[in-house]
């Protein structure tokens, strides 16, 4: 027998309690059993989110979905748009934006570099037309956290620009304001810091978007956001909900509110920091620059001589650790290692332990344990 252990940044562990929960017996979604629920699930999203002004919409659907769905209510065909991206899930709200027909200003940066906010108030200078400003809080594919309060700053003194956060990866691992910060929508996906399995996207809509949503004219239906606000005034969906996965929800943001919003962050910045030492005591360099780390990934360079892509088929297939690899150009050139949901402590140091245990057997030299030493520092308060 082999015990697994599923260190990536989606999907997530869920845990016990929660899929205990989606293990009850099926109810019908048009009762007031599941009412209850969901109004659970919406009031205990806004406290995830931080926000009491904006609404929030669940949809049944991976986080994609919630990416398209903010470019086809918030928009008219020809509207420009200014992306901000410096990573995978940047370039494919370029490539939603392409579909429904926005001009696009293009800020595109390194996958090692942070977006500039002063590179998107000069954008905006330059485009004080644009309707709207597109950033990733927290790029999964790079680590790179982005500044998403100060470009809320920005994007604030513009009255008819909204700003769309992709905060997929962001939400339950690293701070995200929605209302303090002058965030317009914000997306999160279940299987990520929300602890369950795939197929939920939640995304807040603030008054602001709302009066974009009033002109917009592409094309939506089952993504229509209204018919989720008029359906959720009545307590209700306006198509058939994945009943058993917001029942886990419910149960997830129980376990949150639990733990406390501030609490989870911190936890989260800990494994992090215990991560990236235990990576940098090997003699790794990290991929995401010193300025712009966050909490929920931390990918690492491959050593000099190391096949990239045996250390994930090693850790996985010998020693039960799946961790993830590099994506488009950095495919084998990085690993990533999640810790964002449901990790403590001690799923570093098993992740951190069998990465040792592989770059031995691949040959790469280091001090056995040091890895492992680093961590246990950070965990043990020894290390600021």
């Amino acid at each position: 027998m082999q015990k697994k252990y599923l260190m990536t940044p989606g999907p997530t562990p869920v845990p016990a309690e929660v899929l205990l929960a989606q293990a009850r017996p099926m109810i019908h979604h048009r009762t007031p059993d599941f009412s209850a629920t969901l109004m659970e699930c919406v009031e205990g999203l806004k406290y995830v989110f931080q926000t009491k002004e904006s609404d929030v919409i669940l949809l049944a659907c991976s986080g994609t979905g919630a990416m398209e769905s903010s470019i086809a209510n918030l928009f008219c065909a020809g509207d420009k748009v200014i992306v901000a991206r410096n990573g995978k899930f940047g370039d494919r709200m370029v490539g939603l934006a392409k579909v429904y027909g926005l001009e696009i200003v293009d800020l595109q940066y390194p996958w090692t570099e942070v977006v500039r906010p002063a590179d998107i108030a000069e954008a905006l200078k330059a485009n004080p037309d644009a309707r709207g400003v597109i950033i990733t809080q927290s790029e999964t594919s790079s680590g790179v956290l982005n500044d998403v309060e100060a470009v809320g700053k920005i994007v604030a003194a513009y009255p008819e620009c909204v700003l769309i956060v992709d905060s997929i990866t962001g939400i339950g691992a690293v701070p995200c304001m929605t209302d303090a910060w002058n965030l317009d929508v914000v997306m999160t996906g279940s299987q990520k810091g929300l602890m369950l399995p795939p197929g939920l996207a939640a995304v807040t809509v603030s008054p602001k978007a709302w009066k974009a949503y009033e002109r917009s004219t592409l094309p939506k239906y089952y993504f229509d956001w209204m018919k989720y606000k008029k359906n959720l005034d009545a307590q209700t969906t306006p198509f058939t909900p994945a009943v058993s996965l917001i029942i886990g929800l419910g149960e997830s943001l129980k376990m949150m509110r639990e733990e406390g919003i501030e609490n989870i962050i911190d936890r989260h910045s800990r494994l992090a920091e215990a991560t990236r030492r235990g990576c940098e005591a090997l003699g790794m360099k990290l991929f995401a620059p010193p300025e712009g780390r966050g909490s929920a990934v931390t990918p690492v360079w491959v050593p000099e001589g190391v096949d990239g892509k045996k250390i994930v088929s090693i850790m996985k297939n010998k020693y039960g650790v799946t961790i993830a690899g590099g994506q488009d150009d950095y495919t084998g050139r990085i690993f990533r290692v999640g810790h964002l949901g449901y990790f403590g402590d001690f799923d570093i140091i098993t992740t951190l332990a069998a990465l040792e245990m592989t770059l031995a057997e691949l040959g790469y030299e280091f001090e056995r344990g040091a890895g492992i030493k680093a961590a246990e520092a950070v965990f043990m308060g020894e290390v600021g």
